[in-house]
This record gives structure tokens, sequence and C-alpha cells, in this order.
């Protein structure tokens, strides 16, 4: 246990090398990688999505794959096709960007319904179908998927049940002062990040998914987790709350951050740290609280003081 997670620190490491200021969203990537999940960054451009998602690939020996989306790009770009060659009198399938262990889906939200609606059985079932047929995706796999919250021409906001397939949400923002100064007088010391090696690979990656599996969630942690779950489904501001998939990631990612802090059982401190990352993005604010200019992080330090911790060692 404790190589594995020597190993995972590694990998943290080397990424914060090439996303100055950021320690504690790379972090949260690499938890939600631990747990199996996909993540969301809603952000503006160039502040190091694409950076971290490479770093990340090849940090762990992963094959990482780019699509930037736009209203042209149609579902077969992402799940594959068929096509017919002569020389073999059939049709050959040609696999499409889908098949990757790590796929940074770049301004999702300007992409067709239907071609965002492709990535549902992927993120879900880590298959897709195509002609009738299931193909299952390279294990592991994990998307990255980017939204620019900025300029509502040509963009598609993701549905409701795509937006809940990712386990956590963030936003990156600007580096503070003093990294994004050492990132201008670093330009050209800095190796190029296609020469970065690998800390881990595939095999090491899953291993250390099993062995946060195997972290330990007493009875009473279970029961805190749940009724913070719980609390949005009826809060005042709220027209909508978490669903039961919140629950299943928060369990999940606290189980990942208990993990990489070097314990094999769950304290209160790692559901709440988390509780923002899983829950911000699954609930929708009503009109009281946009006429209250109420946003969803307060909301949720509200239901986070409201819900009494467990005891430690119960």
């Amino acid at each position: 246990m404790k190589d594995l997670r020597n190993k995972a620190q590694e990998v943290i490491e080397q990424v914060n090398r090439y996303v100055l200021g950021k320690k504690p969203e790379v972090r949260e990537v690499m938890i939600a990688i631990l747990a199996g999940g996909h993540v969301l960054l809603e952000d503006m451009p160039g502040v190091g999505k694409t950076t971290m998602a490479v770093a990340f690939s090849k940090s762990m020996g992963l094959e990482c794959r780019r699509v930037q989306f736009t209203p042209d790009v149609m579902p077969s770009d992402l799940t594959g096709f068929s096509i017919y060659q002569r020389e073999k009198g059939e049709f050959v399938y040609q696999k499409g960007s889908l098949f990757c262990n790590l796929l940074l889906a770049d301004e999702l939200n300007r992409a067709s319904p239907k071609t965002q609606s492709a990535l549902l059985e992927a993120m879900e079932e880590r298959t897709v179908s195509v002609e009738g047929i299931t193909r299952a995706l390279p294990s592991p796999f994990f998307v990255i998927a980017t939204q620019n919250p900025y300029g509502g021409a040509g963009t598609n906001y993701l549905p409701e049940a795509q937006v809940d397939r990712f386990m956590v949400s963030m936003s990156l923002g600007y580096p503070d002062f003093e990294s994004e100064l050492l990132m201008a007088k670093s330009i050209e010391q800095r190796q190029s990040i296609s020469n970065l090696g690998p800390a881990a690979d595939e095999t090491l990656l899953m291993e250390m998914q099993r062995d946060v599996g195997r972290v330990f969630v007493s009875e009473a942690i279970y029961r805190y987790l749940l009724e913070l779950v719980t609390k949005t489904r009826d809060h005042p501001y709220l027209e909508r709350g978490a669903s039961p998939r919140a629950t299943i990631a928060l369990v999940k990612t606290a189980k990942a951050d208990a993990w990489l802090k070097g314990r094999d059982f769950v304290i209160p401190a790692d559901v709440t740290e988390q509780y923002r990352y899983v829950i911000g993005h699954r609930i929708a604010l009503n009109t009281a609280a946009r006429m209250e200019r109420k946003g969803r992080d307060e909301i949720g330090e509200e239901i986070l003081k409201s819900v009494e911790k467990p005891p430690m060692g119960k």
C-alpha cells in the first residue's frame, strides 16, 4: 500500500511541475482517477486544462486523445464507424477517438446534443455500441471534459443526465502571481511535456484503484455523507438536489482522499473536503437563490455546517 501511494504522489508531483500553482486541483483530479471517475472543468481557455490532461497521461503511461468539440463533430468521430475495404471485400470497423485511456473533451458544450449523448454510454458503461455491436473501451478509461462558461453563442449546455456522470467538477482559474511569474521565467528552461517519463503504468494504476476500494467506511460515516446528500433535496434555495449517483461518488472520492493521506479508513474531514467537488455540479439553484445572489458553494457550506459530524472512531 505504501509503495503504491508513493507512486501516486510521484505522479502528482510530476504534474505539478507543469501545472503551476494548482496543487489542490491537480490532487483532486488524481483523486477522481483513483476513484475511477470523470472530471468536468468549467473554465476559460488558456489556464492549463490540456497541459494537465497530457501531464497525467504521460505520468501514468496512458494513451491520451484530445477532441476539440465544434458543432460539426459527429457521434461517429467518437464511437467509430465501418468503411468498405475493396481489397477485403467487406466492411472494416475503424475505431473512434474514445478508444484511449484518457480523453480530453475540450469545450464539450460546443458539440451538438447528439454528439454529447454519444459520450453517455462510454462514460457510464465503458463501452460503445456501433451498428448493433457493443465494443469495450480500453481499461482504464477516463474523461476530462471542459466547457467554457463565458459566451453562449454556438453552445449547447450539457444535459443533467450527462453532467451527473462526472464524478467531480471544478474550475482551475488563473494561477497566483508568483506561480505565473515562475511560469514566465522558465519558458525556455522547462522540459517539453512530450519528454515526461511515466511514474506509473496501467497495471499500477489499477492496483491503486483496487487498494482504494478496500479503504474502510464506518456505518456512522455512511450515514453522515448520505445526510449531506439528502439535505440538498429539500433545501429552500435548490430547485433540484443531488442524485444517488452523488452518494456513490462521495463514498469513492472520500476513500481515495483518505488513501492519499495514508489512511485505510475514512474520517469526516475526507467527506467534507470532497463534498463541494462532488455536489456543486449536481444541484440547481431556484429563483429565490438567484434573487438573493446565493451561490452553489455558499449553499454547500451551509449544508456542511447544518449536519453534525459523527465522533471519530465510530
